[in-house]
């Protein structure tokens, strides 16, 4: 299958995977950092924390994008692996805006929401993580099977998130008298759902990877 055409293909796949663990360690340090906003050393800790594992994302992403110039037959479609890596960064790049967000607006305290919104990008992520681990080995029809699978899980997250932000949207402009604090809490809710809504786009590329190369 596709994953046997040349020995060094299988360089694509590892970069996705390092990839992935960066996109974890963004999320879960962005999880840190909501969990101790009220510390301001820890704030400034787990803020260069996104920092750094974004900043080694970006760094893959570019290893990933001139491997593609380099390389004549690819693993897996060329078009395919473009769009992953790149809607992958895009999580990474969308848990930073996040952190930053919330020094940026000067928000001065983390609501419900913002801990549950937190907990789900988390969660999205590790299972983008679980996903891709998996793309480089979907010729076996129970890898195959256990990438769809993830994928729908990351697609239930993704809905969970949009629930929480109808409610803490209605909630915010029903309760929050300060037109400041709407539009601060408005922008970061919305960031951190869509953090989810972009590992939803990355689970859509593996399903189609899947049943392509399956």
């Amino acid at each position: 299958m596709f994953a046997k055409l040349l020995p060094h293909d299988g360089d694509f796949f590892k970069l996705f995977n390092q990839h992935a663990e960066c996109i974890v360690k963004t999320a879960q340090a962005l999880s840190l950092l909501v969990a101790n906003y009220d510390n301001p050393q820890l704030r400034e800790q787990y803020t260069r924390e996104v920092d750094d594992a974004e900043h080694a994302a970006d760094r893959i992403t570019h290893d990933v994008n001139r491997a593609l110039h380099k390389t004549f037959i690819t693993p897996i479609d060329r078009e395919q692996i473009h769009s992953l890596i790149n809607t992958m960064d895009d999580v990474a790049d969308l848990v930073q805006d996040a952190a930053e967000s919330m020094s940026l607006y000067d928000v001065k305290r983390m609501t419900e929401e913002i801990l549950r919104l937190t907990e789900l990008s988390l969660k999205c992520c590790e299972r983008v993580r679980d996903a891709v681990v998996l793309i480089g080995d979907v010729a076996k029809p129970a890898t195959a099977e256990a990438a769809l699978k993830t994928c729908e899980e990351i697609d239930l997250l993704e809905s969970a998130a949009d629930r929480v932000l109808r409610s803490a949207m209605s909630k915010l402009f029903r309760d929050e008298p300060d037109v400041r604090e709407v539009i601060k809490l408005k922008n970061i809710y919305e960031l951190l759902e869509t953090i989810t809504d972009r590992c939803e786009d990355v689970a859509n590329l593996i399903e189609g990877i899947v049943l392509e190369n399956s």
